[in-house]
């Protein structure tokens, strides 16, 4: 099994994990108010003046989970700090977060983590967990899939 192939499934690991915290969140009423799929669905219409269909906005989400991070992932994980596969996940996500918080929330119209939603630093705590199990979960993929990622020294 190629790298590529590898880094997808780490990446659709990941991603699953990431949509069942999602789902609990919804089925658990845990911060109703707070609907990211529903805010980027609204950002992506106002940023092409197109109707967007909520099964767009999943789609994007699976693609750049699955796809393009978990390759992402896979190109930088053996320079990630951390020797195991936990504490690179930990740092993947911390990254993941803040670029979240400052890039990704303000373009959904909530502010810097979301702190402009009205709901405290709910959105932003609930959005460091998702990442945290999305990250974790994806490095543990990898290294089950990959190993550490080194080549093996050569004799």
């Amino acid at each position: 099994m190629g790298r590529l192939l590898k880094s997808f499934l780490a990446g659709l690991a990941g991603t699953l994990a990431q949509m069942i915290l999602s789902f609990l969140k919804v089925r658990l009423g845990i911060l109703p108010e707070f609907q990211p799929y529903e805010h980027f669905q609204r950002a992506l219409q106002a940023a092409t003046g197109a109707a967007v269909s909520p099964w767009l906005t999943y789609a994007l989400t699976f693609v750049n989970g699955a796809l393009i991070w978990g390759f992402v992932f896979a190109r930088i994980y053996t320079h990630l700090p951390g020797r195991d596969w936990l504490r690179k996940g930990l740092f993947f996500a911390l990254c993941a977060w803040i670029g979240s918080g400052l890039l990704l929330l303000p373009f959904m119209g909530l502010g810097p983590f979301a702190l402009r939603a009205g709901l405290g630093v709910g959105p932003a705590l609930f959005m460091a967990a998702g990442l945290t199990i999305y990250s974790c979960v994806m490095s543990f993929a990898y290294h089950a899939l990959v190993g550490d990622g080194r080549k093996p020294a050569r004799p």
